[in-house]
Parts: structure tokens; C-alpha cells; sequence
């Protein structure tokens, strides 16, 4: 089963959107404390709409807490700025895939710890930043499911 990790998520809306893309391909999804919102923000579940309640969640209290328990080699970090473009870094369905909080991606001492699997998403910084943070999610996502053999239907 891929594994949606997001790290210390602040929009509801995204964690939501995400949470339903878990929900659709039967991935599970970790949210990495402090969270942005409270679990029972309206927005969250808005945006998850009735399929909130079947997601396959995680919760862990802190970054820390949630490295010890899981395997290294299965991290996937993912980046608008460094790594591999996105479609060549090799997946495995056991995979954690992690995603930084929307104003500022993830912490850089994690690319500087793990820094063999990092996937990144080509765009246009002319123009934006990055992606939406449940946009990167799918492409990533569904590039792991595809890979993978795993795709849904």
C-alpha cells in the first residue's frame, strides 16, 4: 500500500482532497502533528465530502515519532526545487511519500538525511512557486500507482 504522508498540513481543504485521493486508490494517509487545523474542521470534511470517514489514517504527534517507525529506505521526499523529476524516481508499493506543509515544503535538514529518493514536480517558476498541494499529491500518487502495477479498477 502507498503511504501519503503530509507533514505538518495547514489548509484544510488540501488534507481533505487528499485524504478522498487516499480514499480512491486505497492508499493510507499520515498527518504529521502540529496540524494547521482541527480534525473536525468544517473545511477538512467539505472537502473529503462523505468518504472522510473511510480513509485509512494516521495521526502521529510529531515528525520525530513518526521517522523512528518507519523504514528509510521506503521515504520518498518530494520537492518543487531539488530531486529527480518525479516520473523517474522507482516507486514500491510499500512506499512513504512525503509532502511539506503548503507555504513552505518540507524542513531542508530531511532532503540533506534522505537524500536518494527525492521526487520532483516540473513547473513553470515564472509563473508560480509550486502546485497546489493536493494537485502534487495526485501526479505523484498515480505516478507511484502506475509504476507500481497498483492502479485502481
Amino acid at each position: 500500500m502507498i503511504n501519503v504522508v503530509l507533514v505538518h498540513p495547514e489548509i484544510p481543504p488540501n488534507t481533505g482532497n487528499i485524504g478522498r485521493l487516499c480514499c480512491a486508490v486505497g492508499a493510507r494517509l499520515h498527518l504529521i502533528r502540529p496540524l494547521g487545523f482541527r480534525m473536525d474542521d468544517k473545511a477538512l470534511k467539505r472537502a473529503g465530502l462523505d468518504y472522510w470517514k473511510d480513509v485509512d489514517l494516521v495521526v502521529w504527534n510529531d515528525l520525530d515519532e513518526y521517522l523512528k517507525s518507519t523504514d528509510p529506505e521506503r521515504l520518498v521526499l518530494t520537492s518543487s526545487k531539488r530531486g529527480e523529476l518525479y516520473c523517474a524516481v522507482r516507486y514500491t508499493p510499500e512506499d512513504h511519500i512525503l509532502f511539506g506543509p503548503e507555504t513552505a515544503g518540507l524542513p531542508s535538514n530531511l532532503f540533506d538525511r534522505f537524500s536518494d529518493r527525492i521526487a520532483r514536480i516540473p513547473v513553470n517558476t515564472a509563473a508560480v512557486r509550486s502546485l497546489n498541494l493536493s494537485t502534487a499529491a495526485g501526479i505523484i500518487v498515480y505516478e507511484a500507482l502506475r509504476q507500481t502495477g497498483t492502479l485502481p479498477g
